[in-house]
């Protein structure tokens, strides 16, 4: 399975659009959304092209194969827009014989990541900060902030077959 992995889209219309051209160009079979989907949040900016009822319509296209998670900025009044479920704080998904953990980052699942399985994958938003690192035999992958990442440079993560690469917008 080939995995498009995002965060932090925070409403933009722009980046979001940004994000689906490049989930169809890397040939995606699914997009894992890690929260803040059309929030901006009181801290922030306005994203460009902030348009959260825009957003909702281009996700909602590919409803079918999206596995989302809540952010801290995503609410109930988020998911009557969206045709797929984004209220969880986290997903597991098995590939193959790793357990990929999708989590936004804002809440504290320590005890469970520690309980995951050797050769786990943490996947995590929140930071708007690309991670790529290993701590106690689990990987940690952030794909940065589709909208507003604090290096200048948009982004998501294509996964497959253990392998993660990030991926310019």
């Amino acid at each position: 399975m080939r995995y498009a992995i995002a965060s932090d889209i925070h409403g933009s219309a722009y980046w979001c659009a940004k994000l689906l051209d490049g989930v169809e160009r890397e040939k995606a079979d699914r997009l894992i959304l890690l929260g803040d989907l059309m929030y901006h949040g009181p801290r922030n900016p306005l994203p460009d092209g902030y348009d959260p009822i825009s957003v909702a319509a281009q996700l909602n296209e590919l409803s079918n194969r999206i596995i989302a998670v809540r952010g801290n900025c995503d609410s109930e009044v988020d998911q009557m827009l969206l045709d797929f479920p984004c209220m969880q704080d986290y997903a597991l998904i098995l590939d193959g014989g790793t357990q990929l953990f999708c989590t936004h980052g804002h809440l504290g699942l320590e005890k469970m990541i520690r309980r995951l399985s050797e050769g786990s994958i943490v996947l995590t938003g929140h930071t708007h900060i690309k991670e790529n690192k290993l701590d106690h035999n689990v990987r940690y992958l952030n794909p940065g902030s589709v909208s507003m990442p604090k290096d200048g440079s948009h982004s998501f993560l294509i996964y497959e077959d253990g392998t993660a690469e990030i991926v310019s917008l």
